[in-house]
């Protein structure tokens, strides 16, 4: 049964942290002390440049290039008539955030999904994008809103849905244009040339996820993309190496090898029941046995070298 004092002391305690969520939220969001922040956005860069590869025969690499705080009038001031941006509303969080995409990204996109090498000049000039180039950004903004909804599923789950697509940044509104946002800015570099993409989150929807946002969830920071490091295996499995079938090793001296003459016989000690040492890099690997099938020379493999055991087996029988 609670006592007066009981209930006296848990008010005051949910009236000081009350206070506090009032005072963080008037101090705004510091991105320092949202570390997994940065991690999220690292994500999303990762996804979407998997599934743009996916798309084109041209590899497309996308990179964080900062994170920071501003207001929203001024972010979409700096890209005005300059990109196409798109308004994309979370259920959940009962929010809208900001995915844009500027001149450069479109061109460059377009140039790479349509199977472009980089050898024509870019296009440098000021117009309207066309209905194909606003349907490919339609299309991409629909990996970068997946992109984004997978890389904040270990803070907060979430769906975004595509509202509209807006080339004046006027129309691009998420909130009062001086109201603080958090901006992350992501390089695209493909064919030589790039582009940048931008996230705009208003403060209003990153204080609820404040809490999980600043405490670093186990393993998160050296989390693998396992899709980009099944594709890196199999591209090391498929690199070319030399290697070397010896079957026997023998020392000379200067002297000798200075006197060997064209047509000279050197002896070796080696039969064909000695084993052969198969060798990549200058690093024995197996031992084999010395073949021979429809008149060419065959190796069958006998054991694995191991370098350790080899050497000890070694010195016993010296």
């Amino acid at each position: 049964m609670l006592t007066t004092a009981t209930a006296n002391s848990a008010a005051h305690a949910s009236d000081r942290a009350a206070i506090t969520d009032r005072l963080l939220d008037a101090a705004g969001i510091s991105v320092d002390r949202l570390p997994m922040l940065p991690v999220v956005f690292d994500r999303m860069a990762r996804v979407m440049a998997d599934a743009l590869r996916q798309k084109s025969a041209s590899p497309s690499y996308i990179s964080v290039s900062c994170i920071e705080n501003d207001r929203i009038g001024d972010i979409l001031d700096e890209f005005e008539s300059n990109a196409l941006v798109a308004v994309l509303y979370s259920a959940e969080w009962d929010a809208r955030v900001l995915v844009g995409f500027d001149r450069d990204f479109i061109f460059t996109l377009a140039e790479v999904l349509f199977g472009g090498d980089g050898t024509e000049p870019p296009i440098d000039e000021e117009r309207n994008f066309s209905n194909i180039e606003t349907r490919l950004a339609r299309t991409v903004f629909d990996v970068a809103a997946r992109a984004l909804e997978e890389s904040f599923e270990p803070i907060a789950r979430t769906s975004l849905k595509l509202e509209r697509i807006e080339s004046r940044m006027d129309f691009a509104i998420v909130g009062r244009r001086n109201n603080p946002a958090v901006v992350a800015r992501l390089l695209l570099q493909a064919i030589g040339r790039g582009g940048e993409v931008f996230v705009i989150m208003p403060h209003s929807t990153l204080n609820p996820l404040r809490q999980r946002l600043s405490q670093v969830l186990a393993g998160e920071m050296s989390t693998r993309d396992k899709q980009w490091t099944q594709h890196f295996h199999n591209e090391i499995q498929r690199t070319e190496v030399r290697l070397e079938a010896i079957l026997e090793e023998r020392e000379m001296t200067l002297a000798d090898i200075a006197s060997l003459q064209v047509g000279q016989m050197i002896e070796l000690q080696a039969t064909v029941r000695s084993p052969v040492t198969l060798s990549c890099n200058q690093q024995p690997i197996f031992t084999c046995q010395l073949g021979q099938l429809n008149g060419s020379y065959t190796l069958q493999i006998e054991d694995l070298i191991n370098d350790e055991k080899d050497l000890i087996d070694d010195l016993r029988n010296r």
